[in-house]
């Protein structure tokens, strides 16, 4: 299974590099959005600044979009969860707008968000075997999707609950980070990769067999959409 993790230009990876082949994953670090759309799946890391990651998006938001639309598995954490959106408070730009909706600052007098919260959450196959989550923040931000059904986790800061868990299709963000939230948080990013095999082992009944992104397989042979950096 090849897992791209899109690397901004900033920050760590490694930790969550380090999650994602524990659950048994290759994994791809790349700042090329080509090649990262022709993974297995793709996983937005955590890391920067709305404007500054927005910046690293192509100038051409549709591939990226129609790829999610289409089914590519897709993983936003924390700041990559932002970029889902359509755009943000913190700074200029558009977001992927896989997901609809805008992010906020959090209304709270202590901000940013630092340390552990408790996450309450639905029924969803990223949730499968946890009980009890309490997950780790560093944010000042927090989405609101425009349909309430997007939503499937949800924590409060001082008075103000927000989405922390969202899901449209085979797209899903998380606001907390998973990577650093013990063995509940890792156990998260397991249940997406099981996610991911589930599909791949579904898009096998149809797909070429030389294609392993469900979200590439098409019912006529064209070529892949070009994504202008």
């Amino acid at each position: 299974m090849d897992i791209a993790l899109f690397d901004y230009g900033v920050g760590n990876l490694h930790s969550l590099g380090k999650a994602l082949e524990e659950g048994g994953a290759t994994v791809h670090v790349t700042n090329d959005w080509a090649e990262a759309l022709s993974r297995d799946a793709l996983v937005l890391p955590g890391v920067g600044a709305f404007s500054a990651a927005v910046e690293a998006l192509p100038e051409d938001r549709s591939p990226l979009h129609d790829a999610m639309e289409a089914g590519l598995p897709t993983l936003g954490i924390c700041l990559g969860m932002q970029l889902l959106f359509d755009s943000s408070e913190e700074g200029m730009g558009e977001g992927i707008g896989a997901i609809p909706g805008r992010v906020r600052r959090i209304r709270a007098t202590i901000v940013p968000q630092m340390g552990w919260n408790v996450v309450e959450h639905t029924d969803d196959p990223i949730f499968d075997g946890i009980d009890g989550l309490t997950a780790y923040y560093a944010n000042s931000f927090v989405c609101e999707p425009d349909d309430p059904a997007h939503a499937i986790g949800w924590s409060r800061y001082e008075d103000d609950r927000f989405a922390c868990v969202v899901r449209n299709g085979s797209v899903w963000g998380a606001q907390f980070h998973p990577e650093k939230s013990s063995t509940l948080g890792r156990k998260m990013i397991s249940n997406f990769l099981a996610e991911v095999g589930r599909r791949m082992a579904e898009a096998e009944g149809t797909a070429d067999p030389g294609v392993s992104n469900p979200a590439a397989t098409a019912e006529t042979a064209a070529p892949s959409p070009e994504v202008t950096p």
